[in-house]
């Protein structure tokens, strides 16, 4: 494969806002550059190793990370909690924490069904399960055998993009989420988030306050 090839792969994946696959990194190329252009799959995993050394060598902050099946520009995992406290999680797409429980049921004994998700929660998901589904990040993936052959629920790709995973089997074991939970770090950024939550909830209200005294 041509050298030049590695600045264009790496270009294509900057300018993707989401994972890029490899195919579909091939097939750019060989609809510009024509069919006979010799570049596999292969040869784009061999390159992401090869920027990914580039990047090492020179200390940058970044990596291309293998994400849903795709590539990726991310930061290093030690610059995670800055960036996190940088930039807010935009408020359409916040989880609550009823929603964040029933993502991780789902994720981690799917193919599972309404009412063993909610023998689980001990509540009514129906509403969290819509939520869930508007918002792509489970897929109805067929009916039980059991009785009434209740819907299936799993994950989806855009789970994995919102969590920052290649594949479902990296999310974390138990033992390590009971880590994670006692991590410093993740305890700070937990009590941040909940302080911005509550100052959100404080201003709305005081918004629908005013326009209450502005309709008096």
């Amino acid at each position: 494969m041509d050298k030049i090839y590695l600045t264009v792969i790496e270009a294509l994946i900057f300018a993707s806002d989401e994972p890029i696959p490899a195919s579909e990194i091939v097939k750019t190329i060989k609809d510009l550059d024509g069919e006979d252009i010799k570049i596999t799959p292969s040869d784009i995993e061999a390159t992401i190793d090869e920027l990914n050394k580039k990047y090492e060598s020179i200390e940058s902050s970044f990596r291309i990370l293998r994400i849903a099946n795709g590539y990726i520009f991310g930061t290093k995992q030690e610059f995670a909690k800055y960036v996190g406290y940088l930039s807010t999680e935009k408020s359409k797409r916040r989880l609550s924490q009823a929603a964040l429980e029933t993502l991780a049921i789902i994720a981690y004994k799917q193919p599972i069904t309404k009412p063993e998700i909610e023998m689980i929660r001990g509540v009514n998901s129906d509403y969290i399960l819509n939520t869930l589904l508007e918002k792509n990040l489970i897929t109805i993936k067929g009916r039980s055998e059991t009785i009434g052959r209740p819907l299936l629920y799993g994950t989806t790709e855009e789970f994995l993009k919102y969590f920052g995973l290649n594949n479902i089997t990296d999310l974390p074991k138990p033992r390590e989420i009971e880590e994670i939970m006692k991590d410093q770090d993740f305890i700070d950024q937990k009590n941040k988030i909940m302080m911005n939550q509550i100052e959100e909830m404080a201003e709305n209200e005081t918004d629908i306050g005013d326009s209450d005294n502005e309709i008096e």
